[in-house]
């Protein structure tokens, strides 16, 4: 009597194999081009089967020791590999190659032992590391000590400072939870850091979509008025310049958006609609703006921007929450609801992803609240916007007619589609 075919242990194996083949081909390409190398796509897939092979029979056989014993197995072969690679060159010090080799046979045994889909994304990243080499290595160059100490701040305040903070409401009202409220600060660092490496990536120079699009990230109000003082310079271009505004508020709208589903996920069905029209119609103008007035973009576009984490900074932000957390409670506990609105327009004046953060976590804890919750973060961006716009406007050079009447469209679009919604 023969054993029905396992589909599953099948899926098991080729998803070893073929994250071996991936990784290999990454190799056996980079050894072309090097023209040196011991060990390519065959290689890489019989590591992975080895694995593979030796994370099932352990289990099937209730042996635990027969994986480590088939790894180090592994590791001994790609050793000695190196040190013969060695005698032929023996400037190859690196150990890419062979790091990847033993991660590749580890992945194999990930994938048979019930763990396929961690295999399956950790074969994707070290496939992207390994094949990004260069661009990894110019990014590093183009960081400074300073961002380096940035980056050990914020790792120090997630996993030193967070989990010291408790875990519960320490005000009479309870709106204020100062594990929350520093988990929340450290998700806008984050995107800011993003944003902050993407410029550094794309340079200070490459015009001013890429700029706008990536300051936005960090700070559209921050690209707004580095925008404003450029216009004001002698060969300024308006109209290019208008066009990198409006696109750094498009970027806003679509983090503002991200920022609240990641927070409370259930927004996501009633805030996407209202955002991402008006995210479309900013982006489409700019983009207009921008192809119209490409022939002078010049560097117009290069923002001076500074590493935007700072732990200062995370507590200033961490205040003004606080405070606009303490607002929203009061509001819903002693005024109507227009009061709410009347409290997200006010905050939303300075920052909107305040009121985006505490609107979110209130909806998030009071699900009844979501709509609530969705028309005072579309209350606060308009807000917002408004204030740009008048900066624009008022301090810039000219800027004013591309911007106030594509500010009255988008936010005209939001309104009707929010109301429609």
């Amino acid at each position: 009597m023969t054993n029905a075919f396992d589909l599953g242990l099948a899926q098991d194996f080729g998803t070893a194999l073929l994250l071996g083949a991936l990784l290999g081909i990454e190799r056996e390409k980079r050894n072309m081009r090097e023209g040196f190398g011991n060990a390519g796509l065959r290689s890489f897939v019989m590591l992975a089967q080895l694995g593979a092979v030796g994370g099932f029979l352990g289990l099937k056989m209730s042996q635990p020791w027969l994986l480590p014993a088939v790894v180090l197995a592994a590791a001994a072969v790609v050793i000695a590999g190196y040190q013969a690679s060695l005698q032929v060159r023996p400037k190859a010090v690196g150990l890419t190659t062979e790091l990847a080799a033993i991660v590749t046979c580890l992945l194999g045994a990930l994938a048979t032992t019930g763990h396929r889909e961690l295999a399956v994304g950790l074969g994707v990243g070290t496939a992207a590391l390994l094949a990004y080499k260069q661009p990894l290595h110019e990014l590093v160059g183009k960081l400074g000590w300073d961002d380096v100490l940035v980056g050990l701040r914020l790792l120090l305040a997630t996993f030193i400072v967070l989990p010291l903070l408790p875990d519960r409401a320490v005000d009479p009202w309870g709106a204020i939870n100062p594990y929350k409220l520093w988990l929340l600060v450290l998700l806008i660092s984050g995107l800011s850091l993003i944003g902050y490496v993407a410029t550094r990536w794309f340079g200070r120079g490459h015009g001013t979509a890429v700029t706008a699009a990536t300051g936005g990230l960090v700070s559209s109000t921050a690209v707004t008025l580095a925008f404003v003082k450029q216009s004001r310079d002698e060969g300024a271009v308006p109209g290019q310049l208008a066009g990198g505004i409006l696109l750094a508020w498009s970027i806003m709208f679509g983090r503002v958006l991200v920022t609240a589903t990641i927070v409370t996920p259930a927004l996501l069905a009633s805030m996407w609609l209202p955002f991402v029209a008006m995210a479309t119609v900013c982006g489409l103008i700019a983009l207009w703006l921008l192809w119209r007035h490409r022939a002078a973009v010049g560097n117009a576009g290069a923002v001076p921007m500074k590493n935007p984490f700072s732990l200062l900074a995370a507590g200033k932000f961490a205040l003004l929450f606080a405070v606009v957390q303490l607002l929203l409670k009061l509001g819903q506990e002693y005024l109507p609801q227009s009061g709410i609105y009347a409290v997200a327009a006010l905050a939303g004046l300075t920052d909107v992803d305040a009121v985006t953060l505490s609107m979110a976590e209130r909806a998030r804890l009071l699900p009844a609240d979501a709509g609530l919750a969705v028309i005072a973060i579309a209350v606060a961006s308009a807000s917002n916007t408004v204030v740009k716009a008048g900066m624009a406007a008022g301090m810039g050079r000219h800027l004013g007619r591309f911007v106030v009447p594509a500010t009255v469209l988008v936010l005209v679009v939001g309104l009707v589609v929010l109301l429609l919604g």
